[in-house]
Formats: structure tokens, C-alpha cells, sequence
């Protein structure tokens, strides 16, 4: 996956690489921002729920849709809170995934550099 096109010139290659390393680069840091905000997300469902659950059941509970707000059981508000926080998880998982994948891809195009710069000296 990290070497240039057959055919292409060693400097072009080169080019292609930095490229590759600087836009791979680019998308990990966007993973970190997505990691830390669906973070953000979970702790708030798991510190909403913590305090849900402290309440009596039959507090009245209502649930934000759209601009109106919706009686609903605190069972039914717990188990929402509940997914959203498994929800995030996932996602952080997957996330955490692909920027190890990100992450190999750069060093791979970051060797093949070094190796055309020892390529080059050598010439």
C-alpha cells in the first residue's frame, strides 16, 4: 500500500510519499478528536445515569426530542442512557482501530522515504 506507482520517477515517488505521510497524519489526528469527544459523550451519559438512578421511580422524567419533551418512565430514560454510552464505545473502538491502521500506513510510507533518501546518498 505505501509504494508509489511503477513508472513514476524517483523524485515524483517521493512527492506522492510525503504526501501520503503528511494527509495519513491528517486523519489521525481527526480519529483523536472523534476518540476524545465520543469520550466526552459516554462519561456524560454514564455521570446522567449515575444521577438518574439515584432519584425514586416515580419522579417524573422527561426526554428532550427535538424542541419538545416527552414523559417518560425512568427505566425507559436509563436504558437510553445505557446505549448511548455502548453506542460511543463501539464507535471509540472502531475509531481506535482505524488509527492504528493510520498509524502503521505512516511509518510504512515514512521507511519507504528513508529508504529512497539512503537510496539516493548511495547513488
Amino acid at each position: 500500500p505505501g509504494a508509489p506507482e511503477p513508472g513514476a520517477l524517483p523524485g515524483q515517488a517521493f512527492t506522492e510519499l510525503q504526501a501520503k505521510v503528511m494527509d495519513t497524519q491528517q486523519k489521525v489526528k481527526l480519529a483523536d478528536l472523534q476518540i476524545e469527544q465520543l469520550t466526552k459523550t459516554k462519561k456524560h451519559a454514564h455521570l446522567t445515569d449515575t444521577e438518574v438512578m439515584m432519584l425514586c421511580d416515580e419522579t417524573r422524567m422527561y426526554e428532550g426530542v427535538g424542541r419538545m419533551f416527552i414523559l417518560q418512565p425512568k427505566g425507559v430514560i436509563h436504558n437510553q442512557l445505557l446505549e448511548k454510552q455502548r453506542i460511543a464505545e463501539e464507535k471509540i473502538k472502531e475509531l481506535e482501530q482505524k488509527k492504528s491502521y493510520l498509524e502503521r500506513s505512516v511509518k510504512e510510507a515514512e521507511d519507504n522515504i528513508r529508504e529512497m533518501l539512503m537510496a539516493r546518498r548511495a547513488q
